[in-house]
């Protein structure tokens, strides 16, 4: 990864914030600007230089993975000896993350500065550099999404009446394990018959129904980098009723892809999914934004919803998933995920979208 090219347009970003240091501490920005994996660090900009800090647990590991930045071993808390480097300065405005700081680590910072030190709070500045992924973070990405595709194949194939939904996730998850996933994007969605109109509902000791929907929502993580996939089957012979509920998510989910282009809104492209569901009648039953952006976390920026006025860019990889959610019947979502490209955008996910009936 080009952790010196993205530490200098950080270190850019700082000037233009007017900003003499930063400290950064999310686990997901560690590892995008200096290649940090652990769990305790925390990352000085200061003077146009960098320093990374952490403990002895980790010492190997830092001195292995840390890229542009000078490893210290702190023999105490991090932020103590980060500190004590910041006070050497006479004066500075400092950086942290307010948004990803508690308020009981945000409480004793101000008495460990002197008084012409200032902490300034700050929220998304990394996570707007994360946005637009560079080629090497796209072909990993990639990767993920082609490993995420062939474990659903595998879950499918044992999907049916009366095995429980923990077992279709277990099949899954160890599938995605054996094939070299560092593990799961988030936890396993499996809902069939009228839990499948929980957005969220993951795999449970229900047995799956004779007849009806079963959602699949599942992601794997390679190398970092997270992937994001939904498809909803059927069981048993569909009713025309279904079928009908089926092609209008299919349309809504196409219609929000042909909308994701550079220099679209994102809210453009949640109001193409819901300018076709509204059109079925099926609207309000569509209870969550369009999409999201996936990296290194599962969920960041861009947000696919109602208004949102950021405009999409080369290099954004995002989720499309409309869905409807009808209590007591039943519930559809259809997720690929997307690359935005300079001439429009490039579906990754290699499933097919077509109404299966097992």
């Amino acid at each position: 990864m080009n952790d010196s090219g993205r530490q200098k347009k950080f270190q850019q970003e700082l000037e233009r914030q007017k900003l003499d240091g930063f400290l950064v501490t999310h686990p997901a920005n560690l590892r995008y600007l200096c290649g940090y994996t652990g769990s305790n660090g925390l990352l000085l900009f200061l003077g146009g230089r960098r320093t990374f800090f952490t403990d002895g647990r980790y010492t190997a590991q830092a001195r292995a993975e840390v890229a542009g930045a000078r490893v210290v071993i702190a023999k105490g808390p991090l932020l103590n000896d980060a500190v004590g480097m910041i006070n050497r300065l006479r004066s500075a405005a400092i950086g942290f993350e307010a948004d990803h700081t508690t308020v009981d680590a945000a409480a004793p910072m101000g008495t460990m500065v002197h008084r012409r030190i200032r902490w300034r709070p700050t929220a998304g500045l990394i996570q707007r550099l994360r946005m637009v992924k560079d080629a090497a973070e796209i072909q990993l990405i990639r990767k993920a999404v082609n490993l995420g595709a062939e474990v659903y194949r595998q879950a499918l194939a044992v999907l049916r009446p009366g095995v429980k939904e923990s077992e279709v996730a277990g099949v899954l998850e160890f599938a995605a394990r054996r094939a070299g996933a560092d593990g799961m994007s988030f936890d396993t969605i499996v809902a069939g018959g009228k839990r499948s109109a929980l957005p969220h509902g993951r795999a449970s000791n229900q047995v799956l129904p004779r007849r009806g929907f079963v959602v699949l929502d599942s992601g794997v993580i390679r190398q970092g980098y997270c992937s994001d996939m939904t498809r909803t089957v059927h069981l048993g012979a569909t009713r025309r009723w279904e079928r009908e509920w089926y092609k209008s998510v299919l349309e809504a989910q196409l219609a929000a892809i042909s909308t994701a282009l550079p220099g679209s809104l994102a809210g453009e492209v949640d109001q193409a999914a819901r300018k076709v569901l509204k059109k079925a009648k099926l609207d309000r039953f569509f209870t969550h934004s369009t999409g999201h952006g996936v990296g290194l976390e599962i969920h960041e920026p861009p947000r696919l919803g109602k208004g949102q006025m950021e405009r999409l860019e080369p290099g954004m990889v995002i989720t499309i998933e409309p869905g409807i959610y009808v209590p007591g019947k039943g519930g559809i979502r259809i997720e690929d995920m997307v690359v935005v490209t300079a001439k429009g955008c490039e579906v990754l996910t290699p499933v097919t979208k077509e109404l299966i009936e097992l």
